[in-house]
Parts: C-alpha cells; structure tokens; sequence
C-alpha cells in the first residue's frame, strides 16, 4: 500500500463498505492532504475515480474497483 491513491482507495473501502478501517482517521486525512498537495504530479490508473472535492471532504463517493476490494482483502490476510 504505498502509492497514496491506492492507500487512499483501500482505506475509504476499509471504511465505508466494510465498515472496518485499515488506518486510523488522521492517516487517511493526511493522506488525502498528501494526494492534493501532489495531484498535479501523480500517476494512476484510478486517479480518475477521485476528485479534489472528495479529497478536500476526505470521503469517496465513486465505485471501487474489485483490485482495490481484493487489495483490501490480502492485506488483512497479510496483517494477521
């Protein structure tokens, strides 16, 4: 989970779908500050699926695509 998009997908899933977060409230905020402080020079294919207004609310209101549902779900696995 290192690029901050995909950190940011993977928490907001963690979160929102399954009710179950994978970092705590202030990680995911900084990583939404992280995302638009550097927007203009990061490089991902679901950048797309964001927008600075979500970032800046530090919500996701979009879809998730299942790599980020089963990036989740590998990483509990690994984090048992």
């Amino acid at each position: 989970m290192k690029h901050p998009i995909s950190r940011y997908m993977m928490a907001s899933y963690a979160y929102y779908v399954e009710d179950d977060p994978i970092i705590s409230d202030a990680m995911f905020d900084q990583c939404a500050k992280n995302i638009l402080e550097h927007w203009d020079t990061l490089d991902h294919p679901h950048k797309h699926l964001l927008s600075k207004e979500m970032l800046e609310a530090g919500t996701y209101l979009g879809k998730y695509p299942e790599i980020v549902k089963n990036a989740v779900a590998h990483y509990r696995e690994t984090q048992i």
